[in-house]
């Protein structure tokens, strides 16, 4: 793992997310808006990316970052600003370690109108360890050890290759935490998390399904990486104002 390795880059970034944000910033708030009235996200991000001639880079971020003003209500009712002493969480691994990778990288992150942290990245069934795994793992011990968990259960992937060796770097850089940690290696780990309390993701179907949730990663970037230059293409909140001028 010594060969130095950008996860999340891609080349066109600079050019589709800093020097087209304004044109983004235009496709988003068409898109919301479209969403806010009951479009399926799926048809309505088609028509607005065809009509702003967006990559399909592009059309993903906007996918990503962009929902409803119902979604992202119901969603931050069910947030925890903190957790408590002793819990338990259920962590979605891939979700929560790829995304802190790509922090490590400096690479491009969205910072989404639900407040989560997600990424561009595209696991496909496909994983290695990198030299951004080592300190993604340790950036999210710290924040437990902080929030004093009692338990993280690691949710994996089974289908997903090295899958093991990601469990056993876990359990090599936790074996001498305060918290505790299990595993489960399984095919569906979305389905898994429905219905729990403190799950940690980014996965916006998960969030709409559980119970509650931590939102972890946007912390342990703070800590780690202090004011990290996020893609934001709609703040929330400011969207509709931004339609009636």
């Amino acid at each position: 793992m010594s060969k130095i390795v950008k996860r999340g880059y891609a080349e066109n970034d600079r050019k589709e997310f800093i020097l087209q944000i304004d044109k983004l910033k235009d496709a988003g708030r068409d898109l919301h808006y479209l969403i806010n009235r009951g479009y399926p996200t799926k048809n309505a991000s088609v028509f607005v990316g065809n009509h702003y001639l967006l990559s399909e880079r592009q059309r993903l971020a906007l996918v990503r970052s962009i929902t409803s003003d119902k979604a992202v209500a119901d969603r931050k009712a069910k947030e925890k600003a903190r957790l408590e002493p002793g819990s338990d969480v259920f962590i979605d691994c891939f979700n929560t370690v790829i995304s802190l990778e790509i922090a490590f990288s400096h690479s491009t992150l969205l910072l989404c109108m639900d407040g989560t942290i997600r990424d561009l990245a595209g696991l496909r069934g496909t994983y290695r360890l990198i030299d951004k795994t080592t300190p993604a793992i340790l950036a999210i011990r710290r924040v437990l050890e902080a929030e004093k968990v009692g338990r993280a259960h690691f949710l994996i992937d089974a289908p997903v290759s090295n899958s093991g060796r990601l469990k056993a770097q876990i359990a090599e850089l936790f074996s001498e935490s305060s918290v505790t940690t299990e595993f489960a290696v399984i095919r569906d780990v979305d389905r898994s998390l429905y219905g729990r309390e403190n799950v940690i993701t980014s996965d916006a179907v998960i969030l709409d399904h559980c119970r509650s949730w931590f939102n972890l990663v946007r912390r342990a970037i703070q800590n780690e990486l202090g004011d990290y230059p996020f893609i934001e293409i709609i703040r929330s909140g400011s969207a509709v104002l931004q339609l009636c001028l």
